[in-house]
């Protein structure tokens, strides 16, 4: 029978359970939508109560212990009950009687996840995965990751910068696996790392007895722990825990001349399965799953289902090695599947699984309701995962930051800007798509840029007037990177570009911190020599080949210089952008176009002597002066921007002065300029100049900046010193 139409009320009245009669209507779908993020909210303060009372009305709702795999049947399979519950008092104790208790995890027990992740798109999903797996987890986890090189350095610089406590992370070369499965035709989308679950044995150390394997398109709505508690159900023989496949697939009777992979029944998705890898590796798994292998592509000639096909003609053989799991830990989404069956409420929900190719787009009569549980994971702040898991061990945060943190005084007027400065951001490299061809002429140059939502509407244009490679790091929340996701893939002029890395800053603290955002863009350019712009800005077009040919006159290879590219500004929102430097001298003279800031701030680019400019046809050299900002062009190893300085103000002026010290010959190109195109204020450029504070603080970290300049580089940096004391 099914469970009764329950819900609980939270202290604030909320619903934690929706009802199964999931509604068709507009206004029904976003009501659902604001019950489920309700309900996702408060799941963290749930208190043992609620899931006691659950679990009783569960076990009074006459559920057998063990039952079919679909609908509420095997609840006893599941782990409800937590380390906690055996402080329980005998009435409490006493409310369980007719539910079976499941095994339970310990407190501090790790558990083991392993996922095979290969390109820019799968470790987008591999991060929503794990947020909905540290949203609800209770244990310290262990992730295990088989990557080719693009996921590796992605998913190596996202966790690395995530620090979350009480999470571990390994890396296993998916190239030297390929070897192990290469041989097997295979017809699945997913390709060659649609096989690679098959080498697990012999991919994860020797001394990892089991593991949870999932595929990168799972959501979880419950705990990890749960599932792993399974593994304690395990008959003596059983070495593999898998749900039924909820398709017709391996019935063969879904068109005429289907002819599938052998099959026990239904057959079994592998996109959740518990490994026990000790025991795999005493019946000899690797040689029994290539035996089956071989036998099977004498008639089937390859794989439709990638991995899934061969364990199941592995189980077929080998039925009594399965621990068949509820079917409630692989909700399977794919077309015309039984995944109805497996829940008549929320609460049954523990594991969803997107393996329609369509993905989110799949057709099923609740898709709307697993879509937005989907959704809530997607944008949720990935910065709120990073919480203690109280009473286990955790290496998250290191000695050095911790040291650093210890020694700021919450006094300091400028508590919160040193605060900033170590800050670690979390990082997601390549967001996108990326594919970069070396030049073979050790000439090319990267644009390296960054910007936030509110100049995404540059891209185009930057894109239609720049032909190489660029580098953009996205200061964003998780929502908002999203949003950005989404424009970029319905706009023609970016889709077309696949030599843009961009790389998201998440958003965290109060301040921009416009030169760490920077030097993430900088870091991860890929040619000898970037061209450090600004998003607003437009390069002339063309500039891209002038910047390569200036770069083999000027001799950059074997010399210190930093290009100057002219900066000019217009107060149009529309231009009749110049074509030629001659062209933009008539529009200077009209008044169409300015020097860049001739208005505001004259001594910003005031060195680069435009008046020289306007004749000039060979480079020549300028000296630096004070609050000298150009724009520039450099080897890529050039000092980092100073990261003390965030939002508005120093952070481009401190750059250009550690160059000087550092002895970079300052030159600027004849026949090259770049227009900043108007836009409104930011909100830093408004808090600088309605903030005394803020001020205040900026200049106590220019002048900290020029003692450790002078610290540095000597005696050589008292100039900069004696300039600013003479503005």
């Amino acid at each position: 029978p099914a469970a009764p139409q329950t819900g609980f009320q939270t202290d604030n009245g909320r619903s934690l359970l929706l009802s199964p009669c999931l509604s068709e209507t507009p206004e029904a779908r976003v009501l659902e939508r604001a019950v489920l993020e309700s309900r996702v909210r408060e799941m963290e303060e749930e208190n043992r109560q609620i899931r006691l009372q659950l679990n009783q009305l569960q076990g009074t709702a006459g559920q057998p212990a063990d039952g079919g795999n679909y609908g509420n049947a095997a609840w006893g399979a599941s782990a409800d009950t937590g380390p906690e519950d055996v402080e329980n008092t005998a009435e409490e104790r006493a409310n369980h009687t007719e539910c079976p208790r499941s095994p339970t995890v310990l407190k501090c027990e790790l558990i083991h996840v392993a996922c095979v992740c290969a390109g820019h798109n799968a470790s987008r999903d591999v991060v929503t995965l794990v947020k909905s797996i540290l949203f609800h987890r209770r244990n310290p986890l262990h992730f295990h990751f088989i990557t080719d090189a693009v996921a590796n350095q992605i998913l190596s610089s996202l966790f690395q910068s995530w620090m979350v406590p009480s999470v571990q992370v390994s890396f296993y070369d998916a190239d030297e696996l390929k070897s192990e499965v290469s041989w097997i035709p295979n017809k699945h989308y997913s390709g060659i790392y649609g096989l690679m679950k098959l080498t697990l044995t012999k991919a994860l150390p020797s001394d990892l007895t089991k593991v949870i394997v999932l595929d990168t398109d799972i959501t979880f709505a419950t705990d990890i722990a749960e599932l792993w508690a399974i593994f304690r159900k395990f008959t003596d023989k059983q070495v593999i825990g898998l749900v039924e496949n909820q398709s017709d697939w391996y019935l063969g009777n879904l068109w005429k001349n289907h002819k599938p992979w052998p099959a026990l029944g239904r057959g079994f998705n592998t996109g959740v399965i518990l490994l026990y890898l000790e025991r795999l590796r005493r019946i000899g798994w690797e040689q029994m799953w290539r035996l089956t292998a071989e036998r099977e592509l004498m008639s089937m000639l390859s794989t439709s289902l990638a991995d899934q096909d061969i364990f199941n003609a592995f189980i077929k053989q080998n039925p009594v090695l399965v621990h068949q799991l509820p079917c409630f830990w692989n909700v399977q989404l794919s077309d015309h599947t039984r995944s109805e069956q497996c829940y008549t409420e929320v609460s049954d929900l523990k594991v969803i699984h997107w393996n329609s190719p369509k993905k989110l787009r799949v057709k099923n009569k609740h898709v709307e309701f697993f879509r937005n549980l989907y959704l809530t994971f997607l944008e949720y702040d990935g910065n709120l995962l990073r919480r203690e898991l109280f009473g286990c061990p955790s290496q998250a945060t290191s000695e050095s930051l911790q040291g650093a943190l210890e020694e700021l005084d919450e006094d300091d007027q400028c508590y919160d800007f040193r605060r900033e400065r170590i800050t670690v951001h979390r990082v997601h490299l390549y967001f996108l798509q990326y594919e970069y061809t070396p030049a073979g002429d050790d000439t090319d140059v990267t644009l390296v840029a960054q910007l936030s939502m509110d100049r995404l509407q540059m891209l185009e244009a930057i894109c239609k007037h720049w032909e190489g490679p660029i580098s953009l790091a996205l200061y964003m929340s998780d929502a908002e990177a999203q949003q950005f996701l989404r424009y970029a893939q319905a706009s023609e002029v970016l889709k077309n570009r696949k030599n843009v890395g961009y790389h998201i800053v998440y958003k965290e603290g109060q301040f921009y911190p416009v030169n760490l955002v920077r030097n993430v863009a900088l870091r991860n350019a890929n040619t000898p020599y970037v061209f450090l712009a600004d998003v607003d800005f437009l390069p002339m077009y063309g500039l891209y080949d002038y910047l390569r040919k200036s770069v083999v006159q000027l001799d950059m290879a074997h010399t210190k210089k930093a290009l100057v590219v002219p900066a000019f500004e217009t107060l149009r929102y529309r231009l009749s952008f110049p074509k030629s430097k001659a062209e933009l001298l008539s529009m200077l003279d009209m008044g169409t176009l300015y020097t860049f800031r001739y208005h505001v701030w004259t001594k910003g680019h005031a060195p680069t002597n435009y008046a020289k400019w306007r004749t000039a046809t060979t480079p020549y050299k300028v000296e630096w002066e004070a609050d000298f900002e150009p724009y520039v062009v450099v080897k890529r190893d050039c000092p980092e921007y100073d990261q003390r300085f965030v939002g508005f103000g120093w952070n481009k002026v401190s750059h250009i002065m550690e160059l000087d010290a550092q002895e970079y010959d300052l030159m600027v190109l004849p026949n090259a300029f770049m227009i900043h195109m108007p836009h409104a204020p930011s909100f830093d450029i408004s808090k600088f100049r309605s903030s005394p504070g803020y001020r205040y603080c900026l200049q106590t970290l220019k002048e900290e900046f020029h003692q450790d300049l002078s610290r540095k580089y000597g005696a050589a940096a008292l100039k900069y010193l004696t300039a600013q004391r003479n503005i």
